[in-house]
């Protein structure tokens, strides 16, 4: 009798081996998978994890991806003020991993283009058409979040996992790109309008003050010339009054006959004669 020989053995493995991978099935990292039996109730309801699962021939295991996905859509959207225009929009989002089975159920395989891509064009039309055109751009970021929102509210119950929404591009006709610098060049000019009259206020209140200024010296200058000019006045009057008080009759009389040129000329009441009495140095003695 013949020992089985190396070649036998191999011989031997390898149906077994292919039967052993046609039973079996491995879910990568990142993805869930879900046990169809025909024969024994359809689809489980549990879903397997990473792993090594035997199956028998007649069973299958259906893969279904749960890490997020990015989708993203070039949709052509109206602007609240009527101008068309074309954007680039991404949707991040991924399966509910608990909840595989009710998607499987509902949707399938194709939970994408049969449920969210209608729902995502409808909510970015929806959305853009409450901003003017020349106002994308810079709410693009604003836009995205309010759409995310939108996305969420629509899918809630849906077993899938919103991420994100962010606006990649938005494209405008030459037709717009036209009206836009227009608007943006009458803006400009308004601005620039608006900021020679404000120049030319202050310049206006500048001068105001300045005039005020000097007009305020002038007066202080010249109620100071006419204060110098009352006290002045005062004091000549006061000087004025103090020698009138001064002068009286008997000061006068006193002075007179200081004087040595003074004549003291007496007449007498029965006499036609005056008297000279104290008479000048030119006087005969």
């Amino acid at each position: 009798m013949k020992r089985p020989t190396l070649f036998h053995a191999i011989a031997l493995a390898i149906p077994i081996l292919l039967l052993i991978s046609g039973c079996g099935r491995t879910i990568d990292p990142g993805m869930r998978g879900l046990r169809w039996s025909p024969l024994s109730g359809g689809l489980e309801k549990e879903s397997l994890k990473n792993g090594f699962y035997f199956r028998a021939p007649w069973n299958d295991v259906f893969e279904y991806d749960v890490r997020y996905q990015s989708f993203t859509e070039k949709i052509d959207a109206l602007t609240g003020d009527d101008l068309s225009v074309t954007l680039r929009v991404a949707i991040t989002m991924s399966p509910i991993p608990e909840e595989i089975y009710f998607l499987a159920q509902e949707v399938g395989h194709n939970w994408y283009q049969q449920l969210v891509r209608p729902q995502f064009l409808s909510a970015v039309r929806g959305v853009v058409a409450q901003y003017s055109m020349v106002t994308l751009p810079e709410r693009s970021s604003e836009i995205g979040n309010r759409i995310e929102a939108v996305m969420v509210e629509s899918l809630k119950g849906r077993h899938l996992n919103v991420y994100s929404v962010a606006l990649s591009e938005i494209e405008f006709s030459k037709m717009v790109l036209q009206a836009i610098e227009q608007k943006q060049a009458k803006e400009q000019e308004k601005e620039q309008k608006e900021f020679e009259l404000v120049i030319a206020q202050r310049n206006a209140e500048i001068a105001r003050i300045q005039a005020k200024g000097e007009g305020d010296a002038l007066q202080i200058r010249a109620e100071g010339e006419s204060e110098s000019l009352r006290i002045r006045a005062k004091g000549q009057s006061q000087a004025q009054e103090l020698i009138t008080k001064t002068l009286t009759p008997d000061y006068l009389k006193f002075k007179l006959y200081e004087n040595p040129n003074t004549k003291t000329i007496i007449v007498p009441e029965r006499s036609t004669v005056p008297i000279i009495v104290n008479p000048g140095p030119d006087h005969p003695r």
